[in-house]
């Protein structure tokens, strides 16, 4: 049974999805210049644009579960509102008191002015987030450092050694979980309350790092018996290839996020 019978939001197999066919480094060069710029934004319609535009790439061009749906279409606008309006209570009222009130507490007033700059800083945050999920939605982290060593040129000692401490992650996350059934089986989980719970993460720090130790000599005696480092270069057995789809998909995106800020962006001279 393929995936797209299974969730609902995946419209269509992860190989016809154009967004995971690309370079990982066309993916994060894309929307750069975009994220870059839009720090130094401080109207909404700008990131407004650029938030709706990141939305409608990953959704046709990334493979949609049901999380990553539930993500983009709750959490991050909540998050925009949650922090436009935190934002907006912290505004100097000084600066904008000539706008209408839309609420007041006793001495205190929230002026329209305010909400306006809170939620352009709130939807200018999510743009960020949601041009930085392009990448990070369908990226992973070998091909990331692959592509890095092949197309920028990074020593493989550096991008391999990377790659090893990636590799590391869900490894100790499965010894921790290792760890935690055998101190239940022993019974010796310590209690409860903070300190029974600090207790027990100072039994897990040195079967981890035992662990550490062990899994770090077996990776250096293989790369050492492999002659890893001995060499300048070193044949590549996964390629990650920059086509002429990654360059179009980068300068296309680059020629947008000039027009959307040279059109929507308020621009002053003099």
């Amino acid at each position: 049974m393929s995936a797209a019978t299974i969730d609902p939001w995946v419209t269509a197999p992860l190989s016809r999805k154009f967004l995971h066919g690309l370079n990982p480094l066309a993916k994060l060069a894309a929307p750069l210049p975009a994220m870059a710029l839009l720090v130094f934004t401080r109207d909404i319609t700008t990131p407004l644009v650029f938030l709706a535009l990141a939305y409608i790439v990953v959704l046709a061009g990334a493979r949609v579960t049901s999380r990553m749906a539930l993500l983009l279409l709750v959490a991050l606008p909540v998050a925009a509102v949650v922090v436009g309006l935190g934002m907006a209570l912290w505004t100097d009222a000084s600066r904008i008191d000539t706008s209408v009130a839309v609420l007041t507490i006793g001495g205190w007033t929230l002026f329209g002015g305010a909400v306006e700059v809170g939620m352009a800083t709130g939807v200018r945050l999510a743009a960020i987030v949601a041009l930085a999920l392009i990448a990070g939605l369908t990226t992973t982290g070998p091909d990331l450092v692959r592509s890095t060593v092949q197309q920028l040129r990074v020593p493989y000692r550096i991008g391999y050694t990377a790659l090893a401490a990636f590799r590391f992650v869900p490894r100790f996350g499965y010894e921790l979980e290792v760890i935690r059934q055998a101190h239940r089986v022993r019974g010796s989980h310590g209690g409860r309350g903070p300190f029974a719970a600090l207790a027990r993460w100072w039994g897990y720090i040195v079967p981890l790092l035992a662990g550490a130790i062990r899994h770090a000599e077996r990776v250096a005696l293989a790369m050492d018996a492999r002659a890893f480092g001995a060499h300048p270069d070193r044949t590549e057995r996964y390629l990650v290839p920059w086509r002429g789809r990654d360059t179009a998909f980068v300068v296309v995106s680059w020629a947008v996020s000039a027009g959307i800020l040279w059109y929507f962006f308020p621009w002053t001279l003099g």
